[in-house]
């Protein structure tokens, strides 16, 4: 096994960090002698990994949200796939109750190996990643060339950690239908001479009880992080980050035969893992950081910053594929019966490890200023697993009512990989004139890759160097409003994988790159901000070519492109009492140039042309410290097959919710209630085509939240 119980965990860390919480008296600060005068409206920061310093998001050349604390606890979100609902350029890909989550941006789906940052550096995200310690999570949309050396197309996902600014003392417990309780303490303080020293503190522990049956289980995470200010010019930050989850996963449903049923007729509380023999999926992951920071002199800043990850998965599942009844092997029987497997995968080891040097600072040529950077990262990343188990033990049902016995012989392969990359990166930002600034930017990434059978056979190994480039020009209109246009590239790669069908068994593809076109208007002022962006991305699709079952009969290239054209409006408003938010994207995805029939001008499964997402807030006066919050979210229809023959129907949820803040003589209580689906809509959420099979996952039924929260 991958991990064992530690039954005194959730009892002491708990309790300890629920002390220090409500039993300690908080420290009070000095009262600062600087006066600092703000005029105007304060703008909200663009993501960290957008990689050109602290810029305002409304006058930045790119897109990106930045959801902190208060707003994701407001809408009820406890895992990185909920934040779909706060903007509508995000949607799900593949997002299964129990497991990790996957995120969908502007109609690509992001690589969970290669698209998620923490505090910057690449993490794995094959893994559940707990938000108890995280300020906020940075979403930044678009090609991401400039940021990453490989990445899928759509954007990056940043997690950012919780630092010890400020004294801290938070705990709070949520319940949530059925009855699923979480408990959560944050301890913050800065101690010693003039508070050289910082230490912050997050425990967390989650009993899941969901309205999905047979999904009973529980996560934990303890984070400590802590900073040395060694001098005005030196900064020292170090943590550690544990967490385990441990709970079964709910597969999706799927076609019955050439019928996509109705999901009104689904139960959505069914869950087709449910076998007396079901094992949980078990996900242990441990991360820690290191990071130095020394001012040189008024202008220049240089940036050491390393980060480990080690990440241990038992994976486990009674997995529903396919009807060989009917010889049909990518969708489930017409009468509703399926194919069923144990599958075991446990022990599954990944490692990451990263080190980042950057300098950064100001200077100035001829009279134009620069805001330069200038760096390299170095990655490296292994798996270890082990003989998996994947055999057939009967015949279910989507009713959930039919029960086979296991199966956990360990009788199919898996695949070890090694990954290194050095990526070495500058960008500039030249001050043309007093309203005219030119981005610039270049990566160049030498990766080389490695995969093995877990018996030794079908080695394959490559290496590749690329670079990068990533334009944008922008045009300050008025002090409140900004014009910009941008180009750049991203870059993937593919290997055949080496088995004797493929003609060209082990060989590397040449690098996929793609390429976006952007172009938007933002505006940020007083109450109102809001922006406007068309994109265009285009990237090359690798695929297999033949019929691909005899040896020889099977060639992996790039086949055509996806083209994906859109276009995002997003703004937000408030004025006294009231706060209004909205986002919505207009999509249009095709495959082109593709020698394979009947797919060229189609639309791409699981990805909707239409999205809304809404959010209202209304502060009564007759009642201070209260806030009454609703919800919408809209979603097109979603195609389920790659010829556009079959698709689900476009859905519309509403959510409701209210946020009291109960202020106390040295205390502070917020109380949430909240409920999500309140109409109770019954609907297929999404429709990902994995695996080489059609799945459906049904929109969760109305459910009830509820948490109260005390800082002192």
């Amino acid at each position: 096994m991958a991990t064992h119980a530690l039954p005194t965990f959730r009892c002491h860390a708990l309790a300890m960090a629920a002390t220090l919480a409500l039993g300690l008296p908080a420290h009070a600060q000095e009262p600062s002698t600087q006066t600092i005068q703000v005029t105007g409206r304060v703008l909200q920061a663009a993501p960290g990994i957008g990689g050109f310093g602290e810029q305002p998001l409304a006058r930045s050349p790119f897109a990106g949200i930045v959801a902190g604390g208060p707003a994701l606890a407001d809408a009820g979100i406890e895992r990185l796939s909920d934040i779909t609902r706060l903007d509508a350029s995000l949607s799900d890909a593949y997002n299964s109750e129990g497991y990790w989550s996957y995120l969908s941006v502007r109609g690509f789906v992001l690589d969970n190996r290669f698209n998620y940052r923490r505090d910057g550096l690449p993490i794995n995200a094959e893994t559940a990643i707990g938000l108890a310690n995280k300020d906020r999570v940075e979403v930044l949309k678009g090609t991401s060339g400039i940021q990453a050396g490989t990445s899928a197309p759509g954007g990056l996902v940043n997690f950012v950690v919780k630092r010890p600014e400020a004294s801290v003392r938070s705990a709070a417990i949520e319940w949530r239908e059925n009855g699923s309780i979480g408990v959560a303490a944050d301890v913050g303080q800065r101690f010693g001479a003039n508070e050289a020293f910082g230490l912050r503190v997050n425990a967390a522990y989650d009993h899941f009880d969901p309205q999905t049956r047979s999904l009973e289980g529980h996560r934990r995470q303890l984070a400590v992080a802590g900073d040395w200010r060694l001098g005005p010019d030196t900064l020292i930050e170090a943590e550690f980050e544990h967490s385990l989850q441990r709970q079964p996963s709910a597969p999706g449903f799927s076609m019955l035969g050439d019928r996509v049923p109705s999901a009104k007729d689904i139960d959505p509380r069914t869950n087709l893992n449910n076998q007396p023999w079901s094992q949980p999926v078990v996900m242990e992951g441990n991360t820690a950081s290191l990071r130095w920071q020394q001012r040189l002199g008024a202008d220049w800043r240089f940036t050491a910053h390393g980060m480990t990850q080690r990440l241990a998965t038992d994976d486990r599942l009674a997995y529903p594929f396919g009807c060989s009844a009917e010889e049909n092997y990518s969708r489930y029987c017409s009468d509703g019966s399926f194919d069923l497997y144990d599958f075991r995968s446990e022990n599954e080891r990944r490692r990451s490890d990263a080190l980042d040097l950057t300098l950064s600072g100001r200077a100035a040529t001829g009279g134009i200023g620069h805001q330069l950077s200038a760096g390299v990262l170095f990655t490296r990343f292994e798996s270890r697993f082990r003989r998996q188990a994947y055999n057939w033990t009967g015949v279910g049902s989507i009713d959930g009512d039919v029960f086979t016995n296991p199966a956990p012989e360990l009788t199919d392969e898996n695949t070890n990989r090694d990954e290194r990359s050095t990526e070495l990166y500058l960008r500039d930002t030249v001050q043309l004139a007093p309203d005219w600034r030119l981005w610039a930017g270049l990566r160049h990434t030498r990766l080389h890759r490695d995969s093995v059978r877990t018996d030794g056979s079908r080695p394959t190994g490559y290496a590749q160097n690329e670079t990068l480039p990533w334009l944008a020009l922008t045009h300050q209109w008025t002090p409140a409003t900004m014009v910009y246009a941008s180009w750049g590239q991203g870059l993937e790669s593919d290997v055949a994988p080496n088995r004797s069908r493929y003609t060209n068994a082990g060989e590397a593809l040449p690098a996929i790159k793609s390429r976006q076109t952007e172009v938007g208007v933002k505006h940020e002022r007083d109450e109102v901000s809001a922006s406007l962006v068309g994109f265009l991305i285009d990237r090359p699709v690798a695929e297999d070519i033949g019929a691909c079952e005899d040896d020889g009969s099977c060639t992996r290239r790039i086949d055509g492109s996806a083209r994906h054209r859109g276009v995002e409006a997003s703004g937000a408003w408030h004025r006294g009492p009231w706060q209004l938010r909205g986002s919505a994207m207009w999509l249009h995805a095709e495959r082109r140039g593709s020698s394979i029939d009947g797919i060229n001008g189609r639309r791409p499964t699981n990805v909707p042309a239409r999205s809304l997402r809404l959010q209202a807030a209304y502060a009564p006066g007759a009642v201070p410290g209260l806030q009454l919050q609703a919800g919408l979210v809209h979603e097109g229809d979603r195609m389920v097959l790659a010829d556009n023959s079959a698709r689900i129907p476009g859905w519309t949820t509403v959510n409701l919710g209210a946020r009291y803040v109960q202020r106390l003589a040295a205390s502070q209580l917020t109380w949430r209630l909240g409920v999500d689906n309140v109409g109770d809509r019954g609907a297929w959420r999404e429709s990902p085509f994995q695996y080489g099979h059609v799945y459906l996952y049904p929109l969760a039924p109305r459910t009830f939240r509820a948490s109260v929260q005390i800082d002192l």
